[in-house]
């Protein structure tokens, strides 16, 4: 096999411009290394169809642990290994169980308590104005996903304003915010699913309590509050695809404008913005459970194994004319890799697709005059796992 090239993460021109960097390396072997700072580096699968059979190989598997930080209470550790990170019977248990309430069928019906969210939203969009400029991240991207996740599991009115502040520290990432964050949302899990065993109502939670497979088998109050904890962390992805996907379309004026020109264009625009500027740059690690060989080269047991979602999602082996947005994109045969692939592929993918859909249109046809306020390209946070803007200021026209 050719030479195994080395992705810098410490390098700005990487975080800077990752398509680009991971684009060369793609071009120059389907394999990578990653150097990771006190760690084994890791392999980076760059090209779309071993990257795809990875997420899906049995062989490599998500370990547990991922968000146990040292700061997080001891109380609160039971609620916080998701199903993402549990072994294949006990992950594929609760994916048969929970699968039903995450249907495609189940996120449409939600489609109008979403569009509510967001005219909200949107109405109170210009209060927020300075200077002429209203920042997208911080009035609509971020509090939206939060608030549909209130819809979601039956939070009450009253305790809402304190689980948007919860949203705005899981998105903000690790750290003393997130830590803090913590407890109160497993405090409002636990309350909310007491409250749906109790009298169960017209939201997923209730579908979750309700869960149960032919066996007879059901979720425990562990599980259920862990799956609200799950939701409320993997739910922030709406937050980045969508203020990704305003930026896009501010920067490419001849698709924004086929997009004002046939909104029936928007489902499978926001699949090709999810390709051509999802937020996921790298997939969660995987670790080999066996001695294994890819692309012709060794991988030892334990060691970590990552998909370059941003390369794979833009390799001219699967897409013609990659490096082009085109929300005409026909879908081929290959498709993108945002929501991942195999047994880890997005349980809400559902619900993160009409809700990004929903809130394009809704904005774009609410302020048909939006611009940028500001170069949005200087406001890329410097994050090498995650494409995503600091703030998002427009002027709303």
């Amino acid at each position: 096999m050719p030479t195994v090239p080395e992705i810098d993460l410490t390098d700005p021109a990487v975080v800077r411009d990752p398509f680009t960097a991971y684009g060369a390396a793609r071009e120059c072997s389907p394999l990578a290394r990653l150097p990771v700072p006190g760690a084994a580096p890791w392999w980076v699968l760059t090209r779309h169809e071993h990257a795809r059979a990875m997420l899906g190989d049995p062989r490599f598997e998500i370990t547990s642990g991922s968000f146990m930080g040292p700061d997080v209470p001891e109380d609160c550790r039971p609620y916080m290994r998701t199903m993402t990170e549990l072994a294949a019977p006990e992950h594929a248990r609760l994916r048969r169980l929970v699968s039903p309430a995450f249907t495609a069928r189940r996120a449409e019906a939600f489609r109008p308590r979403i569009g509510t969210l967001v005219a909200e939203l949107l109405d109170a969009l210009p209060g927020h104005a300075e200077d002429g400029a209203v920042d997208l991240m911080r009035h609509f991207t971020r509090p939206l996903p939060i608030g549909v996740i209130c819809e979601l599991v039956g939070i009450p009115e009253d305790d809402r304003p304190r689980w948007r502040a919860y949203g705005a520290a899981v998105a903000a990432g690790s750290g003393r915010r997130f830590a803090e964050a913590v407890p109160g949302i497993m405090e409002g899990a636990k309350a909310a699913v007491a409250r749906r065993r109790a009298a169960p109502g017209d939201d997923l939670l209730s579908d979750l309590v309700r869960a149960q497979d032919v066996d007879g088998d059901r979720l425990s109050d562990t599980e259920t509050v862990t799956l609200v904890w799950h939701l409320v962390l993997a739910g922030q992805t709406p937050t980045n695809l969508i203020a990704n996907a305003v930026a896009a379309l501010l920067a490419h004026p001849a698709q924004l404008a086929a997009l004002r020109a046939d909104p029936g264009l928007m489902p499978q625009a926001v699949e090709e913005l999810m390709r051509w500027c999802g937020p996921t740059l790298l997939s969660i690690p995987r670790h080999a459970r066996e001695d294994a060989e890819l692309c012709g080269a060794r991988v030892g047991k334990g060691e970590a194994v990552v998909a370059a979602i941003a390369s794979a999602n833009r390799d001219p082996r699967a897409f013609a004319d990659p490096d082009r947005l085109d929300i005409t994109r026909t879908p081929g045969a290959a498709s993108h890799l945002g929501f991942a692939h195999g047994p880890h592929f997005c349980l809400g993918a559902g619900l993160a697709r009409v809700q990004t859909q929903v809130a394009l249109t809704a904005l774009l046809d609410r302020f048909p005059g939006l611009a940028p306020a500001a170069d949005l390209d200087a406001l890329r946070a410097p994050d090498p796992g995650t494409w995503r803007l600091t703030e998002l200021p427009v002027t709303t026209g």
